[in-house]
């Protein structure tokens, strides 16, 4: 591995710094797109900038980390929802999610052939469109935006997307280590050339990448066994929402196992892309689809380390060597990738190109109206509470301070907990391994499964209470005191000021964008199918997804 940054280093990162080309060229940019499942904000540099002391210290990305430094990193970049489904429809559409109907909410979910996708209008424009692995899910027709396997090229392999546990089953069988990453690699580059291959000559393209060996599962202990990453590194550096014990840290050392194997693998495709001589003409964007599965205040949650990911940008007309505050909701990369290949955008779309951002020449807060960002989530897993219903929040995010609406309260935020009062409750093993044993909105896992161990511990049944428990209507924190937002100051008189200008600044884009959930109370969301149990069909397929290794999308 350090061989291979150090040629990077040599080679395609020069080039990337003597890139000067305007989007508005008459050579259309390719547009290379990699996009993580559940990868949150965690990567080195962001230990660099935001400076040490947090578990960004221990993960190690030296590509994406170069990307940045070349381009343009933004430290304020968060998905409109953290929950697979309605991030992508949001992030296909240029729109907020809950402008997407049934593409707002993971199980269940239907695409509205009506809704423009930036894909299909760069294809319609000319460019050679292609995927590899997840993009629009889950279970994805052919038929569906960009996501089914009429734009997929994976014959060469997926066993990526379950990384450690193929590369310690090679390693059983007596493989080396390097040896058996390398054969993952392999199937992945196969895939990237199968596509640049059946590209016409004079078509620009446009690639997504998406990986999920992010998402879990992955093998435990693989973190130290693959990459040496030592799990009491992370001692003394967890978030208090995270418990800092032995079980947390070995969870969190294997996630980074996964990232640090994203990064070896972008690396790679742009090696390929110098060797092809096609760098100079790429715009690389990087990202991911919400924050870490399976730990509280995570994915499906609206806290920072739920809705916060990395993002960093970099390819022609980008003024890089930046690193930019400017709030960015994932929704506005599409009508930036519509601009990069002069694609008019649709006037239905709520993002914001962020090509003013990306050609100016200032660090720090660039665009002065970028200040803010909403977020929000409906239903992920179909049956997390007993009546079906979902966990309405929307949010507003500021540099100061963050404030959430619970829209119904009485609910359980990670959904129900399931037979943990009953004489039969759920063994560590089943809540590691199925999501659905219990509070089903958050990810099985050896996190969840050693909090809830606890909960009745005199230790940590307070801190089981704080992440599972029910929440109040309105949450506000005070990011400069309390950046890990651990404490709800919202009913503290010194911020009812603060709190009645964010509520109404939230609640007035929500009117502004049409968000069903203010009529009727929300009926559109709490009325079946968007609500109820699947149809029988859909129960099918999503049976057979979840058939063997209880992961939810």
């Amino acid at each position: 591995m350090k061989r291979l940054s150090l040629f990077l280093a040599a080679t395609w990162w020069g080039c990337l710094a003597a890139l000067s080309l305007t989007a508005a060229e008459t050579k259309r940019p390719n547009i290379l797109f990699v996009f993580a499942d559940d990868w949150g904000r965690y990567a080195s540099i962001y230990s660099e900038i935001n400076g040490p002391g947090g578990i960004n210290d221990v993960v190690r990305t030296p590509n994406f980390d170069h990307i940045a430094r070349e381009g343009v990193l933004f430290r304020n970049a968060h998905v409109n929802a953290p929950s697979c489904t309605p991030c992508r429809s949001s992030l296909l559409s240029g729109q907020y999610f809950w402008r997407t109907g049934r593409g707002s909410i993971l199980r269940g979910a239907v695409w509205d052939e009506k809704i423009p996708t930036y894909p299909l209008l760069l294809k319609d424009a000319g460019y050679h469109i292609g995927k590899a692995y997840k993009v629009w899910g889950p279970g994805t027709p052919a038929d569906a935006p960009y996501g089914g396997q009429k734009y997929a090229y994976q014959k060469a392999g997926g066993r990526f997307n379950n990384f450690s546990e193929n590369v310690t089953a090679m390693v059983a069988q007596g493989k080396d280590i390097e040896a058996a990453k390398q054969e993952m690699y392999h199937e992945v580059l196969g895939n990237f050339r199968d596509f640049l291959s059946a590209r016409p000559s004079d078509s620009p393209f446009c690639f997504w990448f998406g990986p999920t060996n992010v998402h879990r599962s992955w093998k435990q202990g693989s973190g130290k066994a693959l990459w040496q990453i030592d799990p009491d590194s992370l001692q003394g550096k967890m978030p208090p929402f995270l418990p800092d014990v032995p079980e947390v840290r070995e969870d969190l050392a294997d996630y980074f196992g996964e990232i640090q194997a994203l990064d070896t693998m972008l690396g790679l495709l742009i090696e390929d892309l110098t060797k092809r001589g096609e760098l100079e003409n790429t715009l690389i964007v990087i990202s991911g689809d919400h924050g870490a599965p399976g730990f509280p205040h995570g994915k499906c949650n609206l806290y920072d380390f739920g809705t916060g990911v990395s993002l960093a940008i970099a390819g022609p007309g980008v003024k890089g060597g930046r690193v930019v505050e400017d709030f960015v909701n994932l929704p506005d990369l599409a009508p930036t990738f519509l601009e990069a290949g002069g694609v008019a955008v649709p006037e239905v779309m709520t993002g914001r190109s962020l090509w003013p951002v990306l050609k100016s020449e200032k660090s720090g807060q660039v665009d002065e109206s970028r200040t803010w960002v909403v977020t929000g989530r409906e239903r992920h897993v179909e049956n997390a509470r007993a009546d079906y219903m979902p966990y309405p929040q929307r949010a507003i995010h500021t540099a100061d301070h963050l404030l959430i609406i619970n829209f119904k309260p009485d609910r359980y935020p990670m959904g129900d907990p399931y037979r943990l009062d009953s004489s039969d409750p759920p063994t560590y093993e089943e809540i590691r391994d199925e999501t659905r044993s219990t509070l089903p909105d958050e990810d099985s896992g050896p996190t969840k499964a050693w909090l809830v161990g606890q909960r009745n511990s005199p230790e940590w049944k307070a801190h089981f209470e704080w992440v599972y428990g029910k929440r109040p209507r309105v949450e506000l924190y005070d990011l400069k005191k309390d950046p890990h937002q651990t404490k709800n100051v919202a009913e503290d008189p010194a911020y009812a000021i603060v709190k009645a200008e964010l509520e109404k600044r939230l609640l007035d884009e929500l009117q502004r964008t049409g968000d069903p959930r203010l009529v009727e109370d929300g009926k559109f969301f709490e009325t079946p199918p968007m609500s109820g149990p699947l149809s029988d069909a859909e129960g099918k397929r999503a049976a057979g997804r979840k058939k063997g290794a209880g992961k939810v999308e």
